[in-house]
Parts: C-alpha cells; sequence; structure tokens
C-alpha cells in the first residue's frame, strides 16, 4: 500500500487544517491568505513527484495521467480562486480562516473525486467538497447568502440521496463496489435485471446531473451563485463542475463495459440540448451579472454534455480540454467581476456602463473572457468549441452541433451586451475603479491563460489526449 498516492489531497487537508489553527493565534489574519497560497506548493509538490508512477491504493484511488492531469488543474484553480478571494475576505473579518480552510478543503474533495475509482470514494469526495460549499455559500450571512445556503444544501442533500440510491442498486446489482469489478460483473455474460439497472443508471445520471447544473437538475443554480460570494460562485462554476465531470467520464467509462445494454449516449445527448438551450435562452433576459454567469454556464455545461455523448477517445479528449478553457475563461471573467462590483458594491450589468473608462484593464480583460466564452478568436474558448464540436461530427450527431452552434449565436447577445455596455455607454460616473493587487494579478492570469491555450492548443490537446487514454477500456 502506497500513502504516497494520496500525499496531494492528504497535505491539502493538512494545510486546511494548518490554516484553522493558525486563525486562533495569528493577529494579522490577512496573512492566511498568503498561507493558504503558499501551502498550495506542497500538494504540487507531491503531484508532480507521482507524475511518472502508476498505480492504485486499495483499487479506491488511482494514481493516471487522467487523475494527475485533473490534480493540477484543481490546484490551479484553487490559486487564482485564492487569489480573487484575498480582498473579498475583508467582508467577514472574523471568519478568513474558516472562510480559507474550507476553500481549501473543497480543492480536495475535487481532486480526490477525480481520483476515485471506487463508490464509495466517490461518494466521499463528492461529499466532502459539496458540505464545503454548503457553508461557503453562507458566508455574506445576508439573506441572500443564507437562502442560496439553505436551498444548496437541502437541494444537495435530496441529490447526494439520489445519487447514493443509484450506487446502492449497481451494488446490489453487481456485488461490487469497484469500477473494474462493477465492470467485468456488468458484462453480457452477467447480465442483470434491465429494468433495475436502467433506474440505477437513471438514478446516477440525476445525481451527477444536479452538481453539473444539467436540465432538469438546475433550478438551485441562479440562486446559490448570486448569493453566495462572489469568489466562492466563482469556484462552484468551474471547480465543482469540472470536479463532478471528471467523475462522471471516469464512471461511464470504466465502470460501465463496452457491451453495456444501455445506449448512454442518447440520454447525454438530450440532456445537451435541453441544457444548453434554456441556460442560453434564460441568459437573455438577466439584469444581473452573477444570474448572467449563472445561467451561462448552465449553457456551457449543455457543451459538455454533448462531448459525453461522443463515446470515443477523441469525446473524451475534447471534454477535458473543453473544461481546461472553459475553467481559466470563466475564473478571469468572475475575476474581474468581483474587482468591479466590490468598488461598485452592484451586481447589475447597468452598472458597467462606462467601465472603459473607469477601469481600462479590468474591462479588456472581462471582454477577453466574454469573447472566449462566446467561442471566438483569438481565445481559448475558439478552440475549446471547434474541437468539442469536431469530435460530435464525427460520430454524426452534426445535428446536435447545429444546435449547439445557433446557441453560440444566441450566447454573443448577452455576452456582448456587456462589452456594448462597458465601452459604448456612458458612465453614470468618472471615478476610476481600481481592484487590490491579488484580484488584479488573478485577473491578469487568467488573461494571459485565455490566451496561453488558444495559441498553445496543439501541446494542451496533446496532453488531453494523454489523460483521455487512461480511461480506454
Amino acid at each position: 500500500m502506497n500513502l504516497l498516492f494520496i500525499a496531494p489531497e492528504a497535505s491539502l487537508i493538512t494545510l486546511a487544517m494548518v490554516v484553522l489553527m493558525l486563525d486562533l493565534v495569528v493577529r494579522n489574519k490577512t496573512t492566511l491568505a498568503t498561507i493558504s497560497l503558499v501551502g498550495l506548493l506542497a500538494p504540487l509538490g507531491f503531484t508532480l513527484a507521482l507524475w511518472t508512477q502508476r498505480g492504485s491504493l486499495l483499487d479506491a484511488v488511482a494514481v493516471d495521467p487522467y487523475s494527475l492531469f485533473f490534480k493540477l488543474f484543481f490546484l490551479g484553480i484553487a490559486a487564482l480562486g485564492l487569489l480573487a478571494a484575498v480582498e473579498y475576505a475583508d467582508r467577514f473579518p472574523r471568519y478568513r480562516g474558516e472562510f480559507f480552510s474550507l476553500i481549501l478543503m473543497a480543492v480536495a474533495g475535487m481532486m480526490l473525486l477525480s481520483s476515485a475509482t471506487e463508490l464509495m470514494t466517490t461518494y466521499i469526495a463528492i461529499e466532502l467538497m459539496s458540505i464545503s460549499f454548503y457553508a461557503l455559500a453562507g458566508f455574506l450571512k445576508d439573506q441572500k447568502s443564507t437562502e442560496a445556503s439553505m436551498k444548496y444544501l437541502l437541494l444537495g442533500a435530496l441529490s447526494s440521496a439520489i445519487l447514493l440510491y443509484g450506487m446502492a442498486l449497481f451494488y446490489g446489482l453487481t456485488g461490487q463496489t469497484t469500477y473494474a469489478a462493477m465492470a467485468r460483473e456488468l458484462s453480457v455474460t452477467h447480465s442483470p435485471d434491465r429494468g433495475v439497472l436502467l433506474l440505477a443508471l437513471s438514478l446516477v445520471v440525476a445525481g451527477f446531473g444536479f452538481k453539473v447544473s444539467a436540465v432538469p437538475f438546475q433550478m438551485w443554480t441562479p440562486d446559490v451563485y448570486e448569493g453566495a460570494p462572489t469568489p466562492i460562485t466563482a469556484l462552484l462554476s468551474v471547480g465543482s463542475k469540472a470536479a463532478a465531470f471528471a467523475a462522471i467520464l471516469r464512471f461511464f467509462w470504466l465502470a460501465l463495459p463496452p457491451d453495456f445494454p444501455v445506449d448512454w449516449s442518447v440520454l447525454w445527448v438530450a440532456l445537451a440540448v435541453l441544457t444548453m438551450t434554456f441556460g442560453n435562452i434564460a441568459a437573455l433576459v438577466q439584469s444581473n451579472i452573477k444570474r448572467m454567469l449563472a445561467y451561462s454556464s448552465i449553457a456551457q455545461a449543455g457543451y459538455v454534455l454533448l462531448g459525453l455523448a461522443v463515446q470515443t477517445e477523441f469525446g473524451r479528449s475534447a471534454v477535458i480540454f473543453y473544461l481546461l478553457a472553459y475553467a481559466i475563461t470563466n475564473l478571469g471573467a468572475f475575476a474581474a467581476v468581483i474587482a468591479i462590483s466590490n468598488r461598485l458594491n452592484s451586481d447589475e450589468i447597468s452598472a458597467y456602463n462606462g467601465m472603459a473608462k473607469r477601469a481600462p484593464f479590468l474591462a479588456a480583460a472581462l471582454t477577453l473572457c466574454l469573447i472566449s466564452l462566446t467561442g471566438l478568436p483569438p481565445a481559448a474558448g475558439f478552440f475549446a468549441k471547434f474541437y468539442l464540436f469536431s469530435a460530435a461530427v464525427q460520430v454524426g450527431l452534426a445535428w446536435a452541433v447545429v444546435i449547439a452552434v445557433l446557441n453560440s449565436a444566441v450566447s454573443a447577445y448577452y455576452y456582448l451586451r456587456i462589452v456594448r455596455a462597458m465601452y459604448l455607454l456612458p458612465a453614470d460616473e468618472e471615478t476610476a475603479v481600481t481592484a487590490a493587487a491579488p484580484t488584479v494579478a488573478a485577473v491578469a492570469l487568467a488573461s494571459i491563460g485565455v490566451v496561453v491555450v488558444f495559441l498553445l492548443a496543439n501541446p494542451l490537446i496533446a496532453l488531453s489526449d494523454l489523460a483521455s487514454r487512461t480511461l480506454a477500456p
């Protein structure tokens, strides 16, 4: 048993505990953010040390290119999220320690989720991530934040119960909890009851569907995104979603055999069309930028779901690359929103009028990220959508790609509406909007990332290919 295999997650949880303990003795609470950021070097070092190793701990936690890719991915998200949260945490000075500690715990859950190859480990990882976010969503302690936290807790608990029931049915059908053993039992030579199998599959899809905000399980998203502290909204929109997609890919490719009697691609493509269409149409009428980005994230999840329907290595690679591009882009957009809204004390889109004159750098960075979310060059989102849609066309899903392209055209209206407000509409006042250095650094790093992913798409796609080959049955 090689305990080094869980060293990245263990070191991150230890860091969270250290931050919590230091909160009791440190007078200058602003140092807690610095300690959290610098402490990420420990899990980063362990992850890089594992890069050449392959194996599994108790058949429950895998160390392979797929899990290591996502560990680095989530550590990057954590770094950007913490940077963006440093100034925002001034709103609750007494609880900085708990705030940063819970963020680190949530990221540890994400990392464990991408590595889990066994049902109970998957469930524990989901709960570690989700319970941290339930608490974080209510940190502002005002009416909206409290409502967001309660809604997220209640609906999250319901979805966890549904997912757990689906997992229990799979265990009942196979008598196994590890993905590899489940796949053997579910092969045609040991075909279980088809009705129960369909029920189990439907419950698992519903449980994961809540985590990725797929229609019709998206009802919690707008209210939680609007009420939660904006840095937590950013982490929810990328980290929680990416972790759930990473778990879906591993479960559906490793726990279900190639001769599985149910064609689950039909389910994913139906959910994809519904999700992207609902998200984009609902985003059109939003006047609050956080609610608009909430519906936008639902639409983006729809595009990723289309990639899940492509049951090839090309499709898996496209999903992984899309998640990478989307995460950097959305974190950049939210970091800019944090910087601007923190000064304006408003999340209304009308408050962004004339922002290009008041905060030229933040307006330019937000514009770049919105262009990327639309899927236009020169930004990461262009190649991400092109690669994903190409994978779908290759397996005969051209009709779904046409719908996705039409949805992207619709999304251009609400994304570019913000650009128009910033550059073409007059500002209510001329006072410059400034942000703290950590927030500006988060915006700058994410913006650079958006361009770098566009310019270096080929090597990053090669890395996605390497990660996706791990899931070959």
